[in-house]
């Protein structure tokens, strides 16, 4: 059982169990011209957010195959990572050992961090919240363990992410398999980080149009100019998603 009462075989710990899912997970995600896209453009979001990389001790939370962790690392932080999957953990431990980066990663449950209080300056913790079974208990941790920094991302419930979620988590009462995330009102959010004393210092919307339309016509030129028009409409700034956070720890 997982810390907040859920069977780890709640989709969110099961489907990255599979050795096949942890292996193709990075192509499947971010391959081709548009999830490369995608990950570039939040790769940038969330070096910005961070500002200052170089020492800093940084935990990258569900780290999957180590995406977030690695850009850390290449900046020269202090990172550890941690996943509940053992078969992501091997994927992301490769990875940094091709590119010779110096990364701690290990095994824990997002609703149950094992660090000290402040252990880090920064968490991070990416397409996590929308799939844990306690989201709320995740993002309590996240605070927790952060000195000063919480950045992580969720889908908008104002945005076209709305429609696809409802969609999956119709299929997956039916008994079909599949990844049924939740999405989330902005004003949620920032209630739950209000409870741990954070507050949200800026966002990065990603795109107005679902990221699989994107990947359906498949032009990086196309996607770049539509999503500028949309944006100059001021349509992203209402409808974008998915969202990408920074929060800071309150000083009073």
């Amino acid at each position: 059982m997982s810390p907040a009462g859920e069977p780890k075989e709640h989709y969110s710990y099961s489907a990255y169990a599979d050795p096949a899912m942890a292996a193709s997970f990075d192509k499947r995600r971010f391959g081709g011209p548009i999830g490369e896209y995608v990950a570039a453009s939040q790769a940038r979001a969330v070096a910005n957010m961070v500002g200052r990389i170089k020492d800093r001790a940084i935990v990258d939370v569900g780290t999957g195959t180590g995406r977030a962790a690695i850009l850390m690392a290449r900046g020269g932080a202090r990172v550890t990572a941690v996943d509940a999957s053992d078969q992501m953990l091997d994927v992301a431990r490769k990875r940094a050992a091709e590119e010779g980066l110096k990364i701690r990663f290990t095994r824990g449950d997002a609703h149950a961090l094992q660090f000290a209080d402040r252990e880090f300056d920064v968490a991070i913790c990416l397409r996590v919240l929308m799939h844990a079974p306690e989201w709320q208990q995740c993002l309590a941790e996240l605070c927790r363990v952060a000195e000063r920094l919480v950045i992580f991302d969720y889908p908008a419930a104002l945005s076209a992410a709305l429609v696809e979620s409802v969609s999956r988590r119709v299929i997956h009462a039916l008994g079909a398999r599949t990844e049924a995330y939740r999405v989330f009102p902005n004003r949620t959010i920032r209630q739950a980080l209000d409870r741990s004393n954070f507050r949200v210092r800026s966002v990065h919307r990603q795109f107005v149009m679902p990221i699989q339309f994107h990947k359906a016509i498949g032009s990086r030129r196309f996607t770049i100019w539509s999503e500028d028009v949309l944006d100059r409409l001021g349509l992203l700034k209402r409808f974008g998603s998915p969202v990408t956070v920074v929060a800071e720890r309150c000083v009073h």
